[in-house]
């Protein structure tokens, strides 16, 4: 049964909540490749205002776009270069279009890695082994050649630390001057002094954005005190 557009927003912010939630319970991300893979279905489902494929890999491919367009849709909560994507080599000629998806566990938010044709896929990955054809991650992910100048929306200082806001909505963290990465275990410690709460109302730890959100907003509170 075809889902609405609505069910497929819905079905995608319950696949989330639920891979947040396997997270919290300290299920490595690795080892949700189903979950994961669902909620890439949906989410290509939904930019391409299309539909599931009735039956589970279908002739290779995952989603019909609105366009007719047989789409293979791969998800992965890899994080770094390192590893690649498998494609069977067999149904790989039936598809029309390829969009590879990362689930970046820190924003808990959906990055595109790749949204190509087939052909502009094919000419990315190795020779067939096996009856595959892997794509390198390492060829979707790479540093940007000129960095692109983002505006900050807000900035508080405290105690040394300096915590900006940024336009695209990334949190960014500073000591004495220094960038601190990764950003949330930083959070985390100015959260606890300022004596913010790490989870949510449903129970669900704060993502870096929505607890960066919450200390910038204490801080400012506390410098115009």
């Amino acid at each position: 049964m075809a889902l609405t557009q609505m069910q497929i927003i819905q079905s995608l912010g319950e696949a989330m909540g639920w891979f947040e939630r396997e997270l919290n319970w300290g299920v490595p991300a690795t080892e949700l490749r189903h979950l994961c893979g669902r909620i890439g279905e949906l989410y290509a489902a939904l930019i391409t205002n299309g539909q599931m494929a009735t039956e589970v890999n279908q002739k290779g491919y995952d989603v019909v776009s609105s366009n007719g367009e047989r789409i293979s849709v791969k998800t992965t909560a890899m994080s770094g270069t390192s590893g690649h994507i498998s494609f069977n080599a067999r149904t790989i000629g039936d598809l029309d279009r390829v969009i590879i998806l990362r689930i970046n566990t820190e924003e808990m938010q959906i990055e595109t890695l790749l949204d190509a044709s087939v052909s502009e896929a094919i000419g990315l990955m190795a020779a067939e082994r096996d009856g595959k054809r892997d794509l390198a991650l390492s060829k979707l992910i790479r540093p940007a050649i000129r960095p692109i100048e983002v505006g900050t929306v807000k900035e508080v200082s405290f105690e040394g630390y300096t915590v900006r806001e940024l336009e695209t909505g990334t949190i960014q963290v500073e000591l004495a001057g220094r960038p601190i990465l990764p950003v949330k275990p930083a959070l985390r410690r100015l959260a606890m002094h300022l004596n913010i709460a790490l989870i949510n109302t449903n129970g669900n730890a704060l993502n870096t954005r929505s607890l960066g959100s919450l200390v910038i907003r204490s801080i400012t509170q506390l410098n115009a005190t």
